[in-house]
């Protein structure tokens, strides 16, 4: 057994699969419909501009979007999206990065978001329509399985949301195979400095969290390397933070940390 699958093993045998997507559907099912509400996490435009997104590309998009944004950092800078481009978002969410990445592409691109979350498709389409952004679309699917076609994207960007899947390395192999060739995946996600102990990762209420499933960073970076891609950036978020007393101590003792990478599909 190579390191690659052993590591997957861990994540796939370390929580109730089932119970996870639950939960996550639930939690996110809130943040679509609830965004007032309290969570370990913060959202909306105040953190969203902390992070790094401009107030000039926030002001162009529906506010009821960034409204329900619960990414964990920027990396357009790294994306680098050029007009004409075809862009996919894993785990689109609100839809606040697709109508981010269609200012990107312009109306000669196009932008497909991923989700399995039924509320947050329903939000994001809905503000599709309302403002007549046509160059965007959506697909109800999982981000290691999206249905889509073989190296159909010239870019991948994702937020905030592989650290929620139970099999990492397969959102790695599925990013590749449906980008073409030199294609590049951007993305802001949740890591560890430490590996996590059991009663953090079997805790399905901690994954949906966004930190009970996050990946030790050396291990994270791996199965990237192992899907094909070369890394190209990796940068630390510190402007990034938890709010609970729980999500913070998991900070401070397991070093979780939101981190933004660029890797080239080689």
């Amino acid at each position: 057994m190579d390191n690659n699958t052993a590591y997957n093993l861990e994540y796939v045998h370390a929580v109730d699969a089932i119970d996870l997507e639950t939960r996550v559907k639930a939690m996110y099912h809130d943040v679509a419909t609830q965004p007032e509400a309290k969570y370990h996490f913060e959202m909306g435009r105040k953190m969203a501009e902390r992070l790094g997104y401009p107030s000039a590309d926030l002001g162009r998009i529906p506010y009821n979007a960034i409204d329900s944004f619960a990414g964990v950092g920027y990396y357009f800078d790294m994306a680098d999206i050029k007009t004409g481009e075809a862009v996919v978002d894993l785990g689109s969410g609100s839809g606040m990065d697709t109508f981010i990445a269609s200012l990107k592409t312009g109306e000669s691109g196009a932008v497909t978001g991923v989700d399995m979350t039924r509320a947050q498709l329903q939000k994001s389409e809905s503000l599709r329509k309302l403002h007549g952004i046509n160059n965007v679309n959506y697909v109800e699917a999982y981000i290691d399985a999206t249905t889509l076609d073989d190296e159909q994207f010239d870019v991948a960007i994702s937020n905030g949301v592989i650290n929620l899947s139970v099999d990492k390395p397969a959102v790695f192999r599925e990013a590749a195979r449906i980008l073409k060739p030199g294609g590049r995946i951007a993305l802001a996600d949740i890591v560890t400095e430490k590996h996590l102990p059991d009663n953090i990762t079997c805790d399905a209420t901690l994954w949906a969290a966004c930190i009970g499933g996050a990946a030790q960073e050396d291990d994270y970076a791996d199965a990237i390397r192992a899907a094909g891609f070369k890394i190209q950036v990796i940068r630390e978020n510190d402007d990034y933070w938890f709010i609970s007393d729980g999500a913070r101590w998991a900070t401070d003792t397991f070093g979780v940390k939101s981190i933004s990478l660029l890797a080239v599909k080689e």
